[in-house]
């Protein structure tokens, strides 16, 4: 799993040319295939050109203060070879006039030379200190500006953390407490919250949202059969809130073949879409439409749909009429209940491909056939909830 630090630094070989001609080859190959990996190179040369710049303003600004370091030394008053050959008559003209009179004084050349010079570019260097000036923070502000896209966008809009839980949670032991009902002793480390995933490939990823697991211990898959499996993350997307799961459990067999696929296009305005999640204990079906092609503040990564989810959905996968994955629930507006968004699957789709491409983990053997296409919705559910998990948060 590459981090920002490993890119930049090959980008930096590749700009360089000091990449190997294997991997520079490989590199422009997944520079073509892969836009996002192209924006990621673009954003660093966008930086690096502005830190050069300024680092070229600073070396400028150095400069100009040694030259006016240089130009004080050389203010000290000194007396000419003149002024040594006249020293007889300066002495007559004191004991006229009974004043010391005025030595004689020489500006070196190369002082004449800078204040030549200094007065010659004065307005240059102040422009070129006020740009400096304007780089840094132009710079600063970029960067800013990059760290904020790292981060999913949380002003009005609100990620669906299963919060109904943890209340029914706390209300259940509280009446087993009243009620002085002996029951089995609970988990030494309850769960914090839980949200959907489902099965990415046959043998053992998943797919979830980031914010469901940002944080956690530990993780447990739990499908509706109440068969439970152990799970670790092995990569987050932090800007589009997805998170990939891998089952580490050794007795855990595979999935068996997932009978939808996985849509690498745009959906269409007005489609009709569903998905199945876990906002409580059991499977919940919910079904719109595709309201709008961007998400939450015109995010293109993003669709927005007219799903009423519930904290508990996130992560869970979103389906077309014919059975195509077409998103992955994210979230919903903070100030209209039914409009809910979807992070696309085309960029769950990149991701998998630059993953598979930069050799993260095992090769992800996505399916490639679609077994829902022509069925009716009943049985398209039926098919589907064998690849629904819980995903059972521990902190």
């Amino acid at each position: 799993m590459k981090t920002e630090a490993d890119y930049y630094a090959l980008f930096d070989a590749y700009r360089a040319g000091t990449l190997p001609d294997e991997e520079r080859v490989a590199l422009e190959r997944r520079l073509s295939a892969d836009s996002e990996l192209a924006r990621r190179l673009q954003e660093f040369e966008e930086l690096t050109g502005t830190l050069t710049a300024y680092g070229r303003r600073l070396a400028l600004r150095r400069k100009l203060h040694a030259i006016h370091a240089d130009m004080d030394a050389e203010q000290a008053v000194r007396l000419t070879p003149l002024a040594k050959v006249a020293e007889e008559d300066e002495r007559h003209e004191q004991f006229a006039t009974g004043q010391a009179p005025r030595p004689l004084l020489r500006i070196s050349r190369t002082e004449q030379k800078l204040r030549a010079f200094w007065n010659g570019h004065r307005a240059t260097m102040m422009v070129a200190a006020s740009v400096a000036v304007m780089a840094v923070f132009a710079t600063l502000l970029g960067l800013e500006w990059w760290r904020a896209s790292q981060k999913p966008s949380l002003y009005g809009y609100t990620v669906l953390r299963r919060e109904v839980e943890r209340i029914k949670r706390t209300q259940r032991s509280m009446n087993r407490t009243l009620t002085q009902i002996e029951s089995q002793p609970e988990r030494s480390n309850p769960g914090k919250f839980s949200g959907t995933g489902f099965a990415l490939t046959a043998d053992g990823y998943l797919v979830t949202s980031y914010h469901v697991i940002q944080g956690a211990d530990s993780l447990l898959i739990e499908g509706h059969d109440r068969q439970r499996f152990r799970a670790e993350p092995v990569f987050t997307d932090v800007a589009h809130d997805l998170a990939i799961l891998q089952i580490k459990d050794k007795g855990f067999k595979g999935f068996g073949r997932l009978p939808y696929s996985f849509k690498r296009g745009q959906s269409d305005l007005g489609e009709k879409v569903y998905t199945l999640g876990y906002p409580r204990e059991d499977l919940v079906f919910n079904d719109g439409s595709l309201s709008a092609r961007s998400g939450f503040e015109g995010d293109t990564g993003f669709y927005q749909i007219s799903i009423p989810v519930n904290p508990g959905n996130s992560g869970g996968p979103l389906l077309d009429d014919r059975g195509n994955l077409i998103g992955v629930i994210s979230g919903r507006q903070m100030d209209a209940q039914s409009a809910a968004f979807a992070t696309k699957s085309s960029y769950l789709m990149r991701l998998v491909d630059s993953l598979g491409a930069a050799g993260a983990g095992e090769p992800y053997n996505m399916p490639r056939t679609n077994q829902l296409t022509g069925t009716s919705r009943p049985q398209q559910i039926r098919k589907l909830q064998d690849y629904v998990f819980v995903v059972k948060v521990y902190e």
